[in-house]
């Protein structure tokens, strides 16, 4: 009986752990799909300032829209979402996506010489990977 017992409980406690564990995962994966739902609002900001002619850089409402970027940002960074670097970095497919090649002989092969869409992180998972130009 003691025994029994004993087993019991040790298979509750290991029911208990496995079911924290898959409620942390169903969290991470939820946090992670709302994250790349956003990122296309990000996107958008980022092209919008590139499109200011450089007249109106201090326009009230660029400074504005500016001020909202940098808040939405701090915002993601807070929750564990960061950008991966790419640009002058080796190459990892873990991390970036290579849709273009070119040959440069000023940089090393196998090197990021242009990114054309920003990838991102959460936490230790990659939300969108980074398309870039890879020097061969």
């Amino acid at each position: 009986m003691n025994d029994r017992l004993l087993r019991n409980m040790a298979e509750f406690e290991n029911f208990r752990n496995r079911s924290e564990k898959e409620k942390t995962a169903m969290f991470e994966v939820g946090a992670k799909s709302v994250v790349e739902k956003i990122l296309p609002v990000v996107d958008n900001f980022e092209r919008g300032f590139v499109a200011v002619p450089e007249e109106e850089k201090d326009n009230a409402f660029v400074k504005g829209m500016e001020a909202i970027y940098k808040q939405f940002t701090t915002v993601l960074e807070e929750i564990g979402v960061v950008p991966i670097e790419a640009v002058g970095k080796e190459f990892d497919p873990n991390l970036h996506n290579a849709v273009m090649h070119d040959e440069d002989d000023s940089m090393e092969a196998n090197t990021i010489s242009e990114e054309f869409q920003k990838g991102y992180m959460y936490k230790d998972s990659v939300v969108r990977h980074s398309m870039v130009k890879v020097v061969n």
